[in-house]
């Protein structure tokens, strides 16, 4: 190395070291900042009814029925709290049974496959009342197995297999139970989940393909099964699953750096061996559960307490499926960690690696939801990997492929599966509009879905879907990253491998032997998140007279009256012990940023780790070598490609499409290139292709409409076809219409009942030079409805 390399490298650690420290103190300013508003705004929401004179001081009397009320409620409360311990004894000693509400048979049992997995498929059947569209197509939900009990999908009516019930299709459940299988791969579930989408298909011979749904864990898992079997599914539905786990946003998304902190997956091997090969998912769930300790400590036991007459039930019957986690082999447990939480290798990207699994294989349309109010799965884990794949719009549409994206305001991790109104809301609307999304062209969609004033006679809320056309460049919602965070991840990912490969040479080889399964269930037994349920239920002795207690106030109840103004000073109570335990977890958040970037940051700074990573020139580079390949295919084709370039054409203007116009449009479309092409794939090719070259090319795509129909005969058909599909676009007077004009002016055709407006265009037609693409495309206008809340 000569002197001015190296006066450049001490150059370059020295400007990495200097931005380590800007970028440190911004993180510094931006999480007090955040604090400091987010304490505000909880303070003025909590105290805002001391501020009004809304809280008085009692009566005596008041006193006296408050006391008797908190004193039954209290009652109530701790014998809820027995009766959840009792419950998960019982669950346990059925065998941790599925915790569907909907009746069920299993067409297929997992450890009856050549490689036994702990995965059934199951048929739903209907309930009193409701009946199966023989039409319909088939619904595969499949249950996410992430820690918790199984039976999330369907533990309630209002739920995502409840709506596929509604709305009359075939449905089917792929669930799974308590323990693995031995010898149980992450690939073995996959070939296992394959079966059975093939039984499916082969029990609806007639139908299309079917509609899958995966919620969390089974949400990626899908995408891999989907990317390695793309003949398999019809439509993809995902519900806050993770697919780009390095992504996030700073002041935001702490669970992105807790790998990080704890030093790789190193951990994850030592819980399974603690468990004897298999790992207690009890250690996820409380993960989950930190996240939020408001929550978690206080404002669930807080609304049971205060509503314990009306709650009691809801709380049991959530905490029987949460309270009942599951095993995971060490195996799988492993993989998941170290190539997907740590590595990031599901999505890839450039300069990463990749777990060997393609996403751009996936051939059929992907719908993604996710929200902002989800701290697990946040919309940029969610929906980064779509850049990942196609790092510009035109390597999307140059794919033909078709992504819709759903995102939720507020609602939580859990509210995306378990919510009643999202059900009835996003979910039901999702599977009502699966039509209109396998029509949509290829490209970035973002559904909006806004709420109609019911009708008079009527108590159901009415909902109008709409897809409006995205951007690549909108997925970031304006946030620019103040730096390359895969420095600091990627670095994340060797250190984890130094400590996992020292954990593998030296201690597990001693560990392993000394743990047997009797050792291994004393250790899941002793679990806080397991004692807390086993020392509350009737097993303590020091509960016997709780029951009965609880009999003799629940027949002589006194509630307190609404208008009791301790009720009121009670809610200000519980609602400043959140605010506290939500500033301590803000706080904690803030550190463990601060840290993560101080210690890895250093350390990059240290080795010299820069990023190789030049996105934005590699998509610049792949959309220039397109640009000249598809103006070769300009003036090629005939007249079901034109056809198909004048609708693209006449589309290009608008931004929204409402559900019930897309599925005329593409019923008119199969209708009338029949005349032209009886061939499905050549439809579908003629749609792909015209669609890229109207989006890369929309002049030359109109200048060179004449060469694909030089005969007079068929460009009058192909305009009629055009009139018939779209009559109103004679009385249009904006750009349609303008359109419209030039169209028939351009292939020499008069309008109906007119002479050509305008003198015929060149007949001979050049291509001009292709467009210069522009790095960032202007940002449509995101719903009023759906919007999320910018991060701060």
């Amino acid at each position: 190395m000569g002197q001015e390399d190296i006066i450049a490298s001490q150059y370059d650690r020295l400007s990495s070291q200097r931005g380590l420290f800007e970028h440190l103190i911004h993180l510094q300013r931006l999480n007090t900042l955040n604090f400091l508003i987010a304490c505000r705004q909880r303070q003025e929401k909590t105290l805002a009814p001391l501020k009004r004179g809304q809280l008085r001081q009692p009566t005596p009397a008041e006193w006296q029925e408050y006391v008797t009320d908190f004193g039954q409620r209290c009652l109530l409360f701790w014998d809820t709290l027995r009766q959840r311990g009792d419950n998960t004894l019982a669950h346990e000693r059925a065998g941790y049974p599925l915790l569907l509400k909907f009746a069920h048979e299993t067409l297929i049992a997992g450890s009856e496959l050549p490689h036994p997995v702990n995965y059934s498929l199951l048929r739903i059947l209907p309930g009193p009342g409701q009946e199966i569209d023989s039409n319909a197509r088939p619904v595969i939900i499949i249950d996410p197995r992430g820690g918790h009990g199984s039976g999330i999908g369907g533990f309630k009516q209002d739920s995502v297999l409840g709506e596929s019930l509604r709305a009359g299709h075939p449905t089917y459940f792929i669930s799974f139970s308590h323990s693995p299988q031995p010898g149980q791969t992450l690939a073995h579930i996959a070939e296992a989940q394959a079966r059975f989408i093939e039984v499916v298909g082969a029990l609806h011979p007639a139908n299309s393909k079917p509609i899958i749904i995966g919620n969390c864990q089974a949400g990626w898992a899908l995408m891999g099964l989907a990317a390695t079997r793309p003949e398999l599914p019809g439509l993809i539905i995902i519900n806050g699953a993770p697919l780009s786990y390095w992504a996030g946003v700073n002041g935001r998304n702490p669970m992105r750096y807790t790998g990080g902190l704890l030093g790789g997956g190193w951990l994850a091997r030592l819980g399974s061996d603690l468990g004897n090969g298999r790992f207690d998912g009890s250690w996820l769930v409380s993960n989950f559960e930190n996240l939020d300790p408001a929550n978690t400590y206080w404002g669930k036991y807080y609304q049971l307490f205060s509503q314990v007459d009306s709650e009691a039930a809801r709380f049991l019957d959530f905490e029987r499926w949460w309270g009942s986690p599951t095993l995971l082999n060490g195996e799988e447990i492993e993989m998941i960690v170290d190539d997907l939480f740590i590595g990031n290798q599901l999505s890839g990207g450039l300069d990463r690696k990749s777990s060997g699994i393609d996403l751009k294989r996936i051939e059929v349309p992907v719908v993604v939801f996710c929200s902002y109010g989800d701290n697990i799965t946040p919309p940029q884990q969610a929906l980064n990997w779509i850049t990942d794949v196609y790092p510009s719009d035109l390597a999307l549409h140059e794919a033909g492929r078709t992504i819709v994206y759903l995102r939720h305001a507020s609602i939580g991790h859990l509210g995306i599966f378990v919510s009643g109104k999202v059900a009835r809301r996003e979910h039901r609307e999702l599977l009502g509009a699966v039509e209109a999304i396998n029509a949509l062209p290829a490209g970035l969609y973002e559904m909006l879905i806004d709420d109609l004033p019911a009708p008079s006679d009527s108590h159901d809320v009415q909902y109008r879907v709409q897809f409006e056309s995205r951007r690549i460049a909108d997925i970031h919602d304006d946030i620019e990253p103040a730096r390359d965070d895969d420095r600091e991840f990627s670095l994340v990912e060797r250190i984890s491998e130094i400590n996992s490969a020292f954990y593998d040479g030296f201690i597990r080889p001693w560990l392993r032997p000394m743990v047997n399964e009797p050792v291994a269930e004393l250790m899941r037994r002793t679990h806080p998140f397991q004692q807390q349920r086993l020392l509350w239920s009737s097993l303590n002795p020091a509960l016997w007279w709780l029951a009965g207690s609880t009999s003799k106030v629940t027949s002589d109840r006194r509630p307190a009256r609404k208008d009791n103004p301790l009720l009121a000073w009670q809610e200000l109570f519980s609602n400043q012990m959140q605010d506290t335990l939500n500033a301590y977890r803000d706080a904690r958040d803030a550190t463990q940023e601060l840290c993560f970037y101080g210690v890895y940051g250093a350390l990059n700074a240290l080795t010299g780790n820069k990023p190789a990573r030049n996105l934005q020139a590699h998509a610049d580079r792949q959309d220039q070598a397109l640009i000249e390949r598809l103006q070769d295919s300009l003036p090629h084709g005939g007249p079901l490609e034109a056809l198909v370039r004048i609708l693209f054409l006449l589309g290009r203007d608008s931004d929204k499409a409402g559900k019930e116009s897309i599925e005329k449009l593409i019923q008119q479309v199969h209708r009338l290139v029949q005349d032209y092409s009886d061939e499905p794939t050549a439809l579908r090719e003629a749609i792909r292709l015209q669609n890229l070259l109207v989006f890369a090319h929309p002049q030359e795509s109109l200048r060179t409409l004449p060469l694909l129909l030089p005969e007079a005969k068929e460009r009058q058909q192909v305009l009629t076809a055009v009139g018939q599909m779209m009559p109103e676009l004679l009385a249009t007077t904006g750009a349609k219409g303008e359109l419209c004009r030039e169209l028939h002016a351009l292939l020499e055709v008069p309008l109906p009942g007119f002479g050509l407006t305008q003198p015929p265009s060149e007949t001979v037609v050049t291509p001009r030079p292709a467009p210069a693409i522009v790095a960032k495309a202007p940002k449509h206008k995101a719903s009023r409805k759906t919007k999320g809340p910018k991060p701060q």
